[in-house]
């Protein structure tokens, strides 16, 4: 258990929450700290290109109401310090710094996309650090990505208000409403939000992404590395990382549960929010 040094995190959501700051080796991190002041903290490793605003308030602040819940950038995203490293070892490294840096020695993980890669090799180094893991939209080492590809068609659709409709909802119409219901949700903070530092983030960040997938790991190295209980989900049509990798994930991983949610693509946690957090909530309280 863990005792953060304020308790005004008890009442604050993701769209109220000061951006704190910590620094350590020459990195200056920023983050939100949300929920009660004790228990096991979730750290949230955030997708391709995504900053602490990229996050749905819907989920974060539901998991915060009975855990402490961090959010942060890692080097060089948002308003955090530092350069973005091209490479997955690189970025678990610097989140693990992160997290040490806070005063934590153990934590449950929530990785999206590269930030479930991340995780995964955090979980698979630092078996004490963490307890258990949550890999959401996310792929293996060796694994099966279309990132460049699903960017430059959701770039052609010049319609569309918001890039994240077309790379992370269906074309159904159930699907893009509740892809403009995330939209919403997570423009709704107003002052002091996070930053888009553009290609010096995305760019380093594409080629740790397809390297990690364009690296094969027959034997599952790093999977079978991870002993902490999984939670292992993704959306049905995820375009982006496929849900074949989901199934390679649980299948390989040694305590694995896995969930499938009907058609939804790489935000299917968002799409689904309620019921994400209610699968999130039962495993992390099992």
């Amino acid at each position: 258990m863990t005792e953060f040094d304020t308790a005004s995190q008890d009442t604050a959501t993701l769209e109220t929450a000061p951006t704190r700051y910590v620094e350590g080796g020459g990195i200056r991190f920023a983050y939100r700290r949300l929920g009660p002041s004790t228990g096991t903290a979730l750290v949230l490793l955030q997708h391709f290109s995504g900053n602490i605003d990229a996050w749905d308030p819907a989920v974060v602040n539901v998991l915060a109401a009975n855990r402490p819940v961090i959010a942060f950038d890692n080097a060089g995203v948002g308003r955090s310090t530092g350069q973005t490293p091209d490479n997955i070892e690189a970025m678990a490294r610097d989140a693990v710094a992160f997290i040490k840096l806070l005063g934590l020695s153990e934590v449950d993980l929530l990785g999206f996309s590269l930030g479930g890669c991340v995780a995964q090799q955090i979980a698979a180094e630092h078996g004490r650090l963490v307890r258990k893991l949550i890999l959401v939209g996310t792929a293996p080492k060796g694994g099966e990505e279309h990132l460049l590809t699903v960017l430059q068609d959701a770039f052609s659709q010049t319609e569309a208000p918001d890039l994240r409709l077309p790379l992370f909802f269906t074309k159904s119409s159930a699907s893009q409403s509740a892809g403009l219901a995330f939209l919403k949700r997570a423009k709704a903070r107003k002052e002091d939000r996070d930053t888009d530092n553009g290609g010096a983030v995305t760019d380093p960040q594409a080629k740790a992404l397809t390297t990690w997938c364009a690296t094969p790991d027959p034997e599952h190295a790093i999977l079978r590395a991870i002993r902490q209980p999984a939670l292992v989900v993704s959306g049905s049509h995820d375009t982006m990382l496929p849900a074949d990798n989901a199934y390679a994930m649980f299948k390989a991983l040694s305590n694995a549960q896995l969930v499938l949610y009907p058609d939804s693509s790489h935000g299917a946690l968002f799409q689904y929010h309620e019921l994400f957090v209610s699968h999130v909530r039962t495993f992390l309280e099992a």
